[in-house]
């Protein structure tokens, strides 16, 4: 009898360490797609002096975006289809050989082509960590580990550009893609050894035409996004064209998938009201997060005079602040089972944050910046994980891939869409504040670059103050752009509907009156999680 309990206590704790160990590897996989471009910024003006093609120089960031966009559904129904284990090793290994070929590159073509093999990688990791972890831990339970996922995000935010620029400095540019090789192989190895997760074989077949059709239609979208106003005027052939086959693609894509034996994207999941809100909101946050991480640090440098250097640590408010709400947020949903509030208060918190920041102007110290940044946060906090937590409680477990991918993908068009209009209009209003202050031709020359705090010192007084006062006030068209988007979040965070989270305790026994088809199949499950759980420690 005692050697029974024995083994029972044994097996007990072997399944929580071997589930932190997965954890454990799942983080370092997301942390590698996430620090990537983040190292890569601090490192492209080297690159550009080494290898040349400086016109080429924004396709080394939309390639991997591209490819990262279009892949992530992909991914998400290979794994659904034929095993979450072997896509998410798969990814690995594709991202591993296209950070190796990258750091190989000799010319500016190679690197862009190299980047593309990353970014197919890349798609895959986001989405293998966020379905891995829907299946090993029960959606009541998973609030706890929301805190660590934040708390990567703000590492490699904080961490990039400081890793990049020692890395450049001391051991040159090409070990910005070496460095992702023994954390690759890390992950590989823990991955490969621990994780045993039931193997699946479709008797379908993969939904070619549907993939393409989105891959089209992504990968128009976010060209549209990328060179809209910046290459090409948001009027011109090249634009309009591209949005129509956006539009085409888009209509041909829904009727596709509605035919399809196994859609890459079933449109039955959207029939659940809390997963298609969690798609709406989760659009707004990639929205508002990136385009205050693109336009905080250059309101800093160029209006605070703050340095360039640490333009990671510059968010440090908005990061630690999301984090720690996160944390807190995980831990209350583990503990209660309930989460209606965490959208409708992150809502509430990020209308206030982005129109605070919209305030801002030449005269804003640092410390009422950084308040105003940690309001953000804040309101980021109770959002960022909690939207993934409900998207994937919302389907059935056969559909926790394309419901995680499809989280994923929301969230970067959110942001490819944030960065752009944000971004036109940031440069509309800083050129004609120029131009009104300084006259066209005074505008023209010193607003054609974004100019950093040394530049900015060495400018006449005139045309600085100019220049900071342009700046201001592009940020608050930026910001009051951002404070409007985020009201349609805390809008549709009132309708959300609290379908209790599957997992230990009361709350999880039945679904809540009038949940739908798939809120229920996810409150009551099929006992994959707990199938998973147990095969983790075999």
């Amino acid at each position: 009898m005692g050697d029974v309990t024995n083994k029972a206590e044994t097996s007990e704790e072997v399944k929580p360490r071997s589930v932190r160990v997965v954890l454990m590897a799942l983080m370092i996989a997301m942390l590698l797609a996430m620090l990537d471009n983040m190292i890569i910024g601090t490192a492209m003006p080297t690159i550009v002096g080494e290898l040349g093609g400086l016109e080429h120089l924004s396709w080394v960031v939309t390639a991997y975006t591209l490819a990262t966009a279009a892949s992530t559904p992909i991914w998400g129904k290979i794994g659904d289809m034929y095993g979450r284990k072997g896509a998410f090793l798969t990814s690995i290994v594709i991202f591993l050989i296209g950070s190796a070929l990258s750091g190989m590159a000799q010319d500016m073509g190679q690197l862009i082509g190299f980047r593309a093999v990353q970014g197919l990688g890349a798609g895959g990791l986001m989405v293998g960590v966020m379905a891995i972890i829907g299946d090993l831990i029960p959606p009541r339970e998973r609030g706890k580990y929301q805190g660590m996922m934040a708390g990567v995000m703000a590492l490699a935010m904080i961490g990039g550009p400081l890793v990049g620029g020692a890395i450049t400095d001391h051991m040159g540019w090409r070990w910005s893609f070496y460095i992702n090789l023994p954390l690759g192989a890390v992950a590989l190895a823990m991955v490969t050894a621990v994780l045993h997760l039931p193997k699946k074989r479709a008797k379908g077949k993969i939904d070619y035409l549907g993939a393409a059709l989105l891959t089209l239609a992504i990968t128009s979208t976010v060209l549209v996004t990328t060179w809209g106003g910046t290459e090409y005027a948001w009027g011109s052939a090249e634009i309009l064209g591209l949005i129509a086959v956006g539009v085409l693609s888009t209509a041909a894509f829904l009727y596709a998938e509605t035919k399809a034996a196994e859609p890459v994207m079933p449109l039955h999941i959207f029939r659940s009201r809390n997963f298609t809100l969690m798609s709406v909101i989760g659009f707004l946050v990639g929205f508002a997060m990136f385009g205050g991480v693109l336009y905080l640090p250059l309101f800093q440098q160029s209006v605070q005079g703050a340095s360039a250097t640490n333009s990671g640590l510059l968010l440090l408010p908005m990061l630690l602040s999301m984090m720690l709400v996160s944390l807190i947020a995980g831990r209350i949903t583990t503990s209660s089972g309930k989460y209606k509030m965490f959208p409708i208060m992150g809502g509430a918190l990020m209308v206030v944050g982005m129109f605070l920041l919209a305030q801002m102007d030449t005269g804003t110290s640092r410390l009422m910046s950084g308040v105003y940044m940690g309001i953000l946060g804040a309101g980021l906090g109770f959002l960022m994980q909690i939207t993934m937590l409900v998207a994937q409680n919302s389907v059935d477990m056969k559909d926790m891939g394309v419901a995680s991918s499809s989280a994923t993908l929301f969230r970067t068009l959110g942001g490819s869409f944030g960065v752009a209009l944000m971004g036109s209009l940031f440069t509309t209003q800083v050129t004609n504040t120029m131009a009104d202050r300084l006259g066209p031709e005074a505008a023209g020359a010193a607003g054609s670059a974004q100019l950093d705090a040394a530049s900015l010192a060495k400018l006449p007084e005139a045309i600085r103050e100019a220049y900071q006062y342009a700046v201001a006030a592009g940020t608050h068209s930026a910001f009051l752009l951002g404070a409007g988007v985020a009201v349609l979040g805390f809008v549709a965070a009132w309708f959300v509907k609290e379908v209790p989270l599957k997992g230990a305790g009361p709350a999880a026994k039945a679904p809540a009156d009038g949940a739908s088809e798939g809120d229920a199949g996810a409150a009551t499950g099929d006992g994959g999680p707990a199938r998973a759980h147990e095969a983790l420690a075999h």
